[in-house]
Order: structure tokens, then C-alpha cells, then sequence
């Protein structure tokens, strides 16, 4: 009797165990399904959120329209700038001078005369008070931005101007505000422009200069050439401290990103390129112009590049993904210059067709 319950109690267990042991698989499978649900839900959550962010980015940049197109000067409009305070826009042009515009009311405040050939570059100065002015004539012209008065100009270079910008260099304690130009000469200078001398001269390039760059923390230089190359540049010191090769025609561009992290050049062989700053990788080559590549510009938020081509249109391009976002058509001629509002509302471009117009996005921004 003893034994017969002994061997019940022993099968009791055994069926318990069997049914504890299926019950911790059914467990294990169940918790493992939850964590695929889990998984997959996260997956899913993410996907919408991308697929949210194309579908803002999607209809921000299809629906664009030109607000205004300004008009005045008789000739190519060779770069188009916007002050900081985001009140005045300046156009420099192929007919010696430069139109000074009030950017909500459109209208021209002043005409800046007294280049004798063609302008090419401009800068406005950071605290929107003056205006630098480059030209064929190899002068540098320094303007009251507000009042259209000339204030000095500057000779030195030997060959047309290209571009301008402006910088600071020197310690905490003295810190002198310069102006930076790049030439034709093959030479980059550095100005103190309220006094018209010229602090330093920077050499390494082979050809022509087209394009300058300031790092956001105000420590790099860029320069791009005819030679297709850029070159880095430590600006306190003067000194070369990189080079960067992959372009195969001119530099004619260059920006760099708004954490300082990437460069991006633009060039006469159709392409544009991100640069790795510490690494000097070309991360990035992107394709789609069928001409020339003038000008870029990235958007205050970092997320967009805009290109002007001698395909007479503007594209924007995700800068994290490369892709196009869409392209604008409304120039009837080479596209010079394009530049975003410092709200990042609004871009502006110049052209061939001696106009500037004002794109603005239908849908704003959340």
C-alpha cells in the first residue's frame, strides 16, 4: 500500500515537473514573441517617423514658388548676399555695380558705382554694417551698407577678384576683424580692411582662386582653385595644413557645415562633394547638374544643400542622404549665386538673366 503511493506521488511530481517544464518553454516562447512584437513595433515606429520627416521634407521643398523677382540691373547678376539681421540683400554684377535691396519690401535702396569693370564677389560684414565688394578691376571697394557711402579701397592683387570674406584673427586678449580675398593672382590675402593693409599673403595654389570658406568656429580656411584642388588652411598661423583632391575641373564653392564637421565644394565637372574635415574623405559625391556647378549654399539647419548651375536651374539635395530633393526652374539663364535666409525661410539666387529672385516654401516649417 505504502508502495503503491510512494509510486503515485512519484508520477504526481513527474507530471507536475513535465507540466512546469512546458509551461517555462511556453514562457520562454511567449517572451520571445513579445520581444519580436517589441522589435518590430520599434522598427515600425521608426519607419513612420522617417516616413513622416520625407513626407514634411517632400512637401516643404515641391511646394516653392518664386515671391519676387528684382530687377535693375543690365547685366549678369554675378553673386547675391543677405545681411545677418536678415533686413538687406546686396547683388554684385557684370555692370560695375551693386544694388543694395530691403528684402521684405523689395525695393532698392542703393546703388553702389564706382568699379570700372565687372563686380564678381561680395561679403557683408557680420554685424551688417558694411559691404565688400570685388571686382575684375582687382580692387576691393569697402561700403556703408546702410548708407551707400564708399569707405576705402583696397589694391594689392595683381589679377581679377573672385571671392570675399570676411574673418578675425588674433588672440582673446587683441582680435584684429579682416577681410579675406581670393584671386586670379593664384593668392589669397588677408586685409585689415579699415586701414588697407595687407597682413598676410597665403601661396600654394597652381591656378586661379575661386572660392573661399570660413569654418564656424572662425579656425579654418578653405580655398578652392582652377588647379581642382582645396586647400585647408590654419588662419591664425597663415599656414597649409591640408589638401584635398577629387574634383576633376575647378573649384568654383565652398561651405561648410553648420557643426563644422563636413565641407562641401562645388565644381565646373558637374559635381558636388562632402568632405570629412578630420579625415579628408570624400564621404559623398552628388550627381545631377548637366552643366557647370557655380554656387551652394546649406540651409541654417544643416539638413539642405542648394546648387546654382549654368543649367539655368537651382537644386536641393538632402545633405545627409545625398538625394535630390527637387529642382527649380524660373531662370532663363546661367544660375551665378544662391544663398538662404538666416531663418532658413526663404532662398535667394542670381542669374545670367540679370535678375534676383526670392523662393519661399508654401509649407512651413514645424
Amino acid at each position: 500500500m505504502v508502495s503503491d503511493n510512494f509510486s503515485f506521488l512519484e508520477k504526481k511530481i513527474k507530471s507536475l515537473e513535465e507540466r512546469l517544464q512546458q509551461s517555462e518553454q511556453e514562457r520562454e516562447q511567449l517572451q520571445s514573441q513579445l520581444q519580436t512584437l517589441g522589435d518590430r513595433a520599434r522598427r515600425q515606429s521608426h519607419q513612420l517617423a522617417r516616413l513622416d520627416r520625407y513626407i514634411e521634407e517632400f512637401l516643404k521643398y515641391q511646394l516653392i514658388e518664386c515671391e519676387s523677382t528684382l530687377t535693375g540691373h543690365t547685366n549678369s547678376v554675378s553673386q547675391v548676399a543677405i545681411a545677418p539681421d536678415g533686413q538687406t540683400l546686396a547683388s554684385s554684377s557684370y555692370d560695375k555695380t551693386v544694388k543694395i535691396w530691403g528684402l521684405h519690401t523689395r525695393s532698392e535702396r542703393h546703388t553702389l558705382s564706382g568699379h570700372s569693370k565687372s563686380v564678381s564677389c561680395l561679403a557683408i560684414a557680420p554685424d551688417s554694417q558694411t559691404i565688400a565688394t570685388g571686382s575684375d578691376d582687382k580692387t576691393i571697394k569697402i561700403w556703408n551698407l546702410q548708407t551707400g557711402e564708399l569707405l576705402h579701397t583696397l589694391s594689392g592683387h595683381s589679377d581679377y577678384l573672385r571671392d570675399l570674406i570676411y574673418g578675425e584673427i588674433g588672440d582673446n586678449s587683441i582680435s584684429i576683424p579682416i577681410l579675406i580675398s581670393a584671386s586670379d593672382d593664384t593668392t589669397i590675402k588677408f586685409w585689415n580692411w579699415q586701414t588697407g593693409e595687407i597682413l598676410r599673403t597665403l601661396t600654394g595654389h597652381d591656378d586661379y582662386v575661386h572660392s573661399l570658406a570660413l569654418s564656424p568656429d572662425g579656425r579654418i580656411l578653405a580655398s578652392g582653385s582652377a588647379d581642382n584642388t582645396i586647400k585647408l588652411w590654419d588662419l591664425q598661423k597663415g599656414e597649409a595644413i591640408g589638401t584635398f583632391t577629387g574634383h576633376s575641373n575647378s573649384i568654383y564653392s565652398l561651405v561648410f557645415t553648420p557643426d563644422g564637421q563636413i565641407l562641401v565644394s562645388a565644381s565646373l565637372d558637374k559635381t558636388i562633394k562632402l568632405w570629412h574635415l578630420e579625415t579628408g574623405t570624400n564621404t559623398q559625391t552628388l550627381i545631377g547638374h548637366s552643366d557647370f556647378i557655380n554656387d551652394i549654399a546649406i540651409s541654417p539647419d544643416g539638413r539642405t544643400i542648394a546648387s546654382a548651375s549654368s543649367d539655368n536651374t537651382i537644386k536641393l539635395w538632402n545633405l545627409k542622404t545625398g538625394q535630390e530633393i527637387c529642382h527649380l526652374t524660373g531662370h532663363a539663364n546661367t544660375v551665378y549665386s544662391v544663398v538662404f535666409s538666416p531663418d532658413g525661410c526663404r532662398l535667394m539666387s542670381s542669374s545670367g538673366d540679370r535678375t534676383v529672385k526670392i523662393w519661399r516654401w508654401l509649407v512651413e516649417e514645424q
